[in-house]
């Protein structure tokens, strides 16, 4: 199962990359470096899910602005600078939110 997500998240990341470059050797090198860190990553993640609940929404935010941007680019340039700083912002907010919300309402035992 690890692999057939390794897979998917690598054909998944293909257009997010397009987003912020169109050269072929970043694109290729992003996702062979994906493939090969998202299993590391994965059981790190895996003991910090509970702890970071709120990811989700941070992440379904980031492809939202990710997809928006691929849309109206023919019409409305966002810096790369910009979109970094967008993708940054909301993971660090999420994480953050999180992270004082799961300790805020911790059950008290």
């Amino acid at each position: 199962m690890v692999e057939v997500s390794d897979i998917i998240f690598a054909v998944d990341s293909i257009p997010a990359i397009f987003a912020i470059t169109r050269d072929t050797f970043i694109v290729l090198t992003s996702n062979i470096f994906a493939i090969l860190g998202l299993r590391a990553m994965y059981f790190l993640f895996a003991g910090l899910a509970e702890r970071f609940s709120l990811l989700d929404y941070g992440l379904a935010l980031v492809l939202a602005f990710i997809g928006i941007k691929l849309l109206i680019e023919p019409w409305v340039h966002i810096p790369i600078g910009w979109s970094l700083a967008v993708v940054a912002v909301v993971i660090a907010a999420t994480m953050a939110i999180s992270w004082y919300w799961t300790d805020r309402h911790a059950p008290v035992s």
